[in-house]
């Protein structure tokens, strides 16, 4: 049996890949889930650098440089981490590793098979694989979907015929675009999508909105066929949630303060400009 697209958490699944070599996983809490995953002798996981939570005695990591997932100097510039590790089963039982979640996130099993061997997520949310998964940063060529952010133009593809999984915020849902179905998005909302759904980005409101500031400034249109996840709760999203909770109170609930702020400037200004005019006369 294959795996499904997303999974409930304590429930067990067996992978099964097209050399009929069967992985059995499970993923395990609630939110910061982790995902165990069983190995045979000499299987092996390749995962994000420091997301290992545990694993057993058989089991050997090694961090290395992986040349088919086409990272280098343009991903490192942008703060991408160049290097994964790999885990593998060197004893002669079974054996098991624990990928733990980064941050509050929900882990999704994507059986790349089942997505005609590709598929698009955003920047940094594959977590680890099993069997051919290839990882690659993606840049889009068309200028109307850039925007002025890394996280804004750089897509992250996974392609092969492999497990991967992906992380995902908050509550996750599946929805599936028939024939030019077309769906809004908030942009940081969409985790992953098929190849065959088309996007572009649109801005909304006027550009003083962008200057000021305000939610849901930039959403993504998308049309079908294909099949889209969305996330409720980014990690930038929650992120700027705890960066104001923990910013000064007066920045916070006095909406005067810059006003103050900018009052007091002015007069300090007004004292220094008068005094050096005194002192001319």
């Amino acid at each position: 049996m294959a795996a499904p697209f997303f999974s409930t958490p304590f429930q067990p699944y067996v992978y099964q890949s097209q050399q009929d070599a069967v992985i059995p996983f499970q993923i395990l809490g609630g939110e910061a889930q982790v995902v165990q995953i069983m190995l045979k002798p000499q299987e092996k996981v390749i995962a994000k650098p420091g997301s290992m939570c545990f694993m057993s005695g058989s089991v050997e990591m090694e961090n290395i440089f992986i040349p088919e997932n086409e990272v280098g100097l343009w991903q490192w510039l942008f703060g991408k981490t160049v290097t994964s590790i790999v885990l593998r089963n060197a004893g002669p039982s079974d054996g098991f590793v624990g990928i733990a979640a980064p941050s509050l996130a929900r882990i999704l099993p994507i059986d790349l098979a089942m997505f005609g061997g590709e598929i698009l997520c955003q920047p940094d949310a594959f977590l680890c694989s099993v069997n051919d998964v290839k990882v690659s940063n993606t840049a889009d060529q068309r200028a109307r979907n850039v925007i002025a952010s890394a996280e804004g133009f750089l897509r992250q593809k996974l392609s092969g015929q492999g497990l991967a999984f992906i992380l995902a915020g908050g509550s996750v849902m599946q929805k599936n675009l028939e024939v030019g179905e077309v769906l809004s998005v908030d942009m940081s909302c969409v985790v992953a999508l098929n190849t065959t759904v088309n996007v572009q980005i649109k801005y909304n409101g006027p550009m003083r909105r962008a200057v000021f500031g305000g939610d849901n400034l930039v959403t993504a249109t998308l049309t079908g066929p294909g099949i889209v996840f969305i996330q409720s709760l980014p990690f930038q999203r929650f992120s700027q949630r705890i960066a104001r909770a923990v910013t000064s109170p007066n920045m916070r609930e006095n909406p005067k303060f810059f006003v103050q702020i900018a009052l007091f400037f002015f007069l300090a200004y007004v004292v220094i400009v008068s005094s050096l005019i005194l002192t001319d006369v």
